[in-house]
């Protein structure tokens, strides 16, 4: 969900579990940005469904100050799998002079999200199919 090419994460193997802590580096209109979060809650139902993911919440010195959660469902009644980002924020600091980019770049980050996961589903599934 981060592989986008703009954006990396620090560190990718963090565990994703509450109170982890990771940073985002992300390239964007001619400089970069660090900016720190930290694991609020872990999304664990495989009761009903299996639907699976975290959210975590901005740390002080970030672009936003927010919430953004990321989970992933495989509906067992018609076996599609889907892919959810919701987040709700307010922008800090350059991010609120430069508010409308901010908000373009949330959307760029959804955009590429999804495609980074529909490449990731299509190669899990050609490796067990």
């Amino acid at each position: 969900m981060f592989d986008v090419g703009w954006i990396q994460l620090c560190w990718p193997d963090t565990p994703i579990r509450v109170g982890s802590t990771v940073a985002v580096v992300a390239r964007h209109y001619g400089f970069w940005s660090l900016n720190a979060c930290r694991v609020v809650y872990v999304v664990d139902e495989s009761v009903a469904q299996a639907r699976y993911g975290f959210a975590y919440g901005t740390l002080m010195g970030h672009a936003e100050t927010g919430e953004e959660r990321f989970t992933v469902e495989l509906r067992p009644e018609d076996e599609t799998v889907w892919y959810d980002i919701y987040a709700f924020s307010r922008p800090n600091g350059l991010a609120r002079t430069g508010f409308p980019l901010s908000r373009r770049l949330q959307k760029r980050f959804a955009r590429d999200s999804k495609k980074a996961m529909q490449l990731a589903a299509g190669s899990a599934q050609r490796a067990t199919g």
